[in-house]
């Protein structure tokens, strides 16, 4: 039996589209009129083709059910959660690494004044949560045991927690719960909570928001040339039967976020077809985290202009992002990231 996938594309900005979909030209995302659609594109695992909205009511009867099942869940409001409110321009997760060795900022910010002080300063300038992490993911890298890990974010956390909305970046289930005492916002797993079985448990019993994140091996072995029959579509069917999976032992709320892991597990061409087409996975009806800060496929593509903090290639990926709908984005460089959408929004917003 063929397997359809829908992709919405060809969206309007602004007024003009507040306009569109007041006269029911255009569907407006997560009921957004500052951005609508009026083309989807159904895909195969053979096949892509590419349709206005006003042409579904043509299709064959099953299809037709299947493509208005997913577009009900493409225009549905999202309601917002953890300090993120879901408009046009996409909430940002300002990241703080509390390790010597993370591939970008390893080192920078792990003794207690400065890490306050940067965390105090990302929100200001506009994340709406911080991201902490004591343990290390980039590729290579290996697991460190949890004291180890607690030891570096335990004091930190104690302090922010109190003062600004804190997201945690872990793998293991009793660092999350410990985390959970102290008022963290959201759970960010990276292993799309496959390294650790105990963190479903945790996630269930406190009813906590978590960001379902894919990735294909650990980051000790991830970059091992990494293989997908069709990345984008692998991807997606990774999330939907995890999420099935997900309210079969009893985790039904809503508050969870999509991140399909641009580096985990990934190449070029992977990480490039999954940021091109990051719209398909609006169908599975949650919003769609992206980490493109400073990662490794800005200096594939820009080479002999790489930079240390890739500012550029992370703004640029971020703009495209923001003009697919994706309502997050795991930022190191808050106030230019944010500088530049806001810049972008004024430029689309007639």
């Amino acid at each position: 039996m063929t397997r359809y996938y829908t992709r919405v594309c060809n969206f309007y900005y602004g007024t003009r589209s507040k306009i569109l979909v007041q006269k029911n030209k255009t569907l407006p995302l997560h009921g957004i009129k500052e951005i609508s659609f009026d083309q989807i594109e159904i895909i195969t695992r053979k096949s892509k083709k590419i349709l206005l909205v006003s042409q579904i009511n043509k299709l064959p009867h099953s299809l037709k059910k299947k493509i208005n099942s997913d577009l009900k869940k493409i225009t549905l409001k999202k309601k917002g959660f953890c300090n993120l409110k879901f408009n046009l321009i996409p909430n940002l997760l300002g990241v703080l690494n509390l390790t010597p060795d993370s591939f970008s900022d390893g080192g920078k910010f792990n003794k207690k004044n400065k890490a306050i002080l940067h965390a105090i300063n990302l929100f200001n300038s506009g994340a709406n949560l911080i991201d902490i992490g004591g343990e290390s993911t980039r590729p290579g890298s290996k697991s460190i045991n949890e004291k180890l890990e607690w030891s570096r974010i335990n004091k930190i956390l104690k302090l922010l927690s109190k003062k600004i909305p804190i997201s945690l970046d872990t793998r293991k289930s009793n660092i999350m719960k410990k985390g959970i005492q102290l008022g963290i916002k959201l759970i960010n797993d990276v292993s799309g909570l496959e390294y650790d079985p105990e963190t479903i448990n945790v996630l269930k019993l406190n009813k906590t928001p978590f960001v379902l994140q894919h990735s294909q091996g650990r980051p000790d072995n991830m970059q091992n040339n990494p293989y997908y029959k069709n990345e984008l579509l692998d991807i997606y069917d990774f999330f939907e039967k995890k999420l099935e999976f997900l309210r079969s032992v009893g985790i039904n709320h809503n508050k969870i976020i999509i991140d399909p892991g641009i580096g985990f597990g990934k190449n070029l061409k992977h990480n490039m077809n999954l940021i091109k087409n990051i719209s398909i996975f609006h169908s599975l009806g949650f919003p769609v985290l992206v980490g493109n800060s400073r990662k490794r496929f800005i200096r594939d593509i820009s080479k002999n202009n790489d930079s240390k903090l890739r500012i550029g290639g992370t703004l640029a990926s971020s703009i495209y992002l923001m003009s697919q709908g994706v309502q997050i984005l795991r930022v190191h460089d808050v106030n230019e990231i944010m500088q530049g959408l806001k810049v972008y929004k004024e430029m689309i917003k007639n």
